[in-house]
């Protein structure tokens, strides 16, 4: 079934349904000429029986006359009697000659001529033996008498002959007509028929050519649609199209296209020519190279050239192209032209600012070399000696000396630590992102051995369920936790055993605010401390470097252990919020891909 509605679909269906039209149209003109020529035929039949019949009639009164005027003659002897006689053997002969002609076809009447022309021969013999008597004045009664009866018996000879000359005449005719008649019975209905399906086929084809019209009509108002949807995407777009005929080798430009040469839409004419005079001249052997072999080439690999616009502007394009076949098997070089004048120029930027960039890196490279080896080697020194003068000769400086050499120490183990965290940060921007499927619960163990004698101090109890195996960066991970946990263990309030929850589940980020709406699963991390809290407005504040809730005297630290939290999470493709209770506890809320 589909496939014969693809066939009625098909402009083949219309031809088939033309050509068949055609032969059915010769064919009812050939049954309407066999029709004509059936009708012809039996006029000429009909014509013919009546000459025929009308000429034996005719034959039999030629001889009827010269037997007439044979008695005539032996009654009264009157020679003007015998005009008939002798004038009717030649009637005779060229009556008798039409009626052979007449029926030269027919068997049975040719059969018959052979027969009457005998009786008739016969018939003149006994005429002329009996005339011949008479004149010859031998008088014999019993001959003529027996002349005269074997000349009746002729002639009714003659007389049943040409009426069964008649009768056949009349069979032939009568079997022509049935023939005639069986052909008008038939022919009416077959052509009858034939108009019908003859109308089938053409109002088939009518109501697809008029579906084809109605498709052709709202293919037309769509592509008109998509030519000017076309035409406003190459306006917004910055780019225009042409075409190359590889038969006639003739070009078509959009509107846009010239407008990107700074002319009106179709305001000369296209070709390959006119479109070189607005290359640069240091990039038109360029063009001319990448060009010459379209006529041949089935792709046009993208190529970036300067053109100079009819204001004088230089800009830069980019050309592409390739060739398309249609339906019809004819070739024809499809491209675009997009003026990438702004492209070009960010990309200079860019490349500008990456430079600048790279020098950037270059000298943070140099600073994380100062921080780890320049800085730390005078510090060492600084505390070295500040040691050594403590335990030797401290008892021996004033007590104002004394205070200064103790905020000294101070002063040296905070930059110890600053330095300290400096690198850890560094690390983790720059050290080498290799991911491994490990389980947390391994990280999160090794974390609290790093910070048991701080926990031990606190006497703090850490709560955990089961944690996730994950891909992750093991020693960053690491760092995550042990930074957390301190964090809280630092922040705990006094007169009150710190107690760290860590809980882990799976979820989707549609459920989550915090979250884009999107079907992605995370495993959601909550570490949830009772310590000294914050408020919450200082939630986003808290993950930058350097910054401080506190004041350095109430607590130590540097401001640099959240954002190294916050840049291992972003490493791992994460997020991490804070939600803080002053003097009730802070929760960090850390959200971890599963793949």
């Amino acid at each position: 079934m589909f496939k014969y509605l693809q066939l009625y679909k098909s402009t083949v269906f219309l031809k088939v349904i033309f050509v068949l039209s055609i032969a059915i149209i010769f064919f009812i003109a050939a049954i309407t000429f066999k029709h004509i020529t059936v009708l012809k035929n039996s006029s000429i039949w009909l014509n013919k029986s009546y000459e025929v019949n009308t000429e034996l009639e005719r034959l039999i009164s030629y001889i009827k006359d010269a037997e007439t005027g044979q008695r005539g003659y032996l009654l009264s002897k009157d020679d003007s009697y015998l005009q008939p006689y002798y004038v009717s053997k030649d009637l005779v002969k060229v009556s008798f000659d039409k009626v052979s002609r007449l029926t030269k076809n027919s068997r049975t009447q040719q059969s018959n001529l052979k027969k009457l022309l005998y009786y008739i021969n016969k018939k003149q013999n006994y005429l002329s033996k009996s005339l011949y008597l008479i004149k010859q004045n031998k008088t014999d009664e019993l001959q003529i008498q027996k002349n005269l009866t074997e000349g009746k018996i002729v002639m009714d000879s003659i007389r049943s002959k040409i009426e069964d000359m008649i009768l056949a005449e009349q069979n032939l005719l009568n079997e022509r007509q049935k023939d005639y008649e069986d052909t008008m019975a038939y022919t009416p209905i077959f052509i009858y028929l034939t108009l019908l399906v003859t109308l089938f086929l053409i109002t088939s084809a009518f109501l697809k050519m008029n579906n084809d019209l109605s498709a052709l009509k709202k293919a037309n108002n769509i592509l008109m649609v998509s030519n000017e949807a076309n035409n406003l995407a190459e306006i917004v777009g910055n780019f225009g199209s042409w075409q190359l005929n590889l038969e006639k080798n003739t070009y078509i430009f959009s509107d846009n296209e010239f407008r990107l040469l700074g002319h009106l839409p179709q305001e000369f004419e296209a070709s390959l020519e006119e479109f070189l005079k607005f290359v640069h001249p240091d990039d038109l052997e360029f063009v001319i190279e990448k060009t010459k072999n379209m006529s041949s080439d089935t792709n046009l690999a993208p190529f970036t050239y300067r053109i100079i616009r009819k204001d004088g502007q230089i800009r830069y394009f980019r050309g592409l192209g390739r060739v398309v076949e249609n339906a019809s098997g004819q070739k024809t070089f499809i491209g675009t032209t997009s003026d990438v004048t702004e492209e070009i120029y960010d990309k200079k930027i860019i490349e500008d600012r990456n430079r600048e960039l790279e020098t950037t890196n270059k000298e943070l490279t140099a600073f994380n070399y100062i921080a780890s080896h320049d800085l730390q080697e005078p510090l060492r020194k600084i505390e070295t000696f500040i040691s050594r003068l403590v335990d030797k000769d401290f008892n021996n400086i004033s007590e104002a000396g004394q205070q200064y050499i103790t905020r000294i120490q101070s002063s040296a183990s905070r930059m110890r630590v600053l330095i300290d965290d400096l690198l850890q940060f560094s690390r983790t921007n720059k050290a080498e992102k290799v991911f491994e499927k490990i389980d947390l619960n391994g990280l999160l163990e090794n974390a609290k051995q790093e910070l048991a004698q701080l926990i031990e101090d606190k006497n703090a109890i850490i709560e955990n369920t089961e944690l996730p195996i994950l891909n992750v960066i093991p020693f960053q991970m690491q760092q995550l936790f042990i930074n957390l946990i301190g964090n809280s263990l630092k922040y705990s309030r006094e007169n009150v055993t710190p107690l760290i929850k860590i809980e882990s589940s799976l979820i989707t980020a549609t459920t989550e605010e915090l979250l884009p709406n999107t079907k992605d699963k995370f495993y959601k991390i909550c570490v949830e401390d009772n310590g000294i809290g914050f408020e919450q407005e200082y939630a986003n504040k808290i993950f930058i470097l350097f910054n401080r809730l506190h004041n350095k005297n109430q607590f130590d630290g540097t401001g640099i252990g959240l954002a190294i939290c916050k840049k291992i999470v972003e490493n791992h493709k994460g997020y991490i919020f804070a939600e803080g209770h002053p003097n009730e506890g802070s929760t960090f809320t850390i959200y971890l891909p599963t793949t």
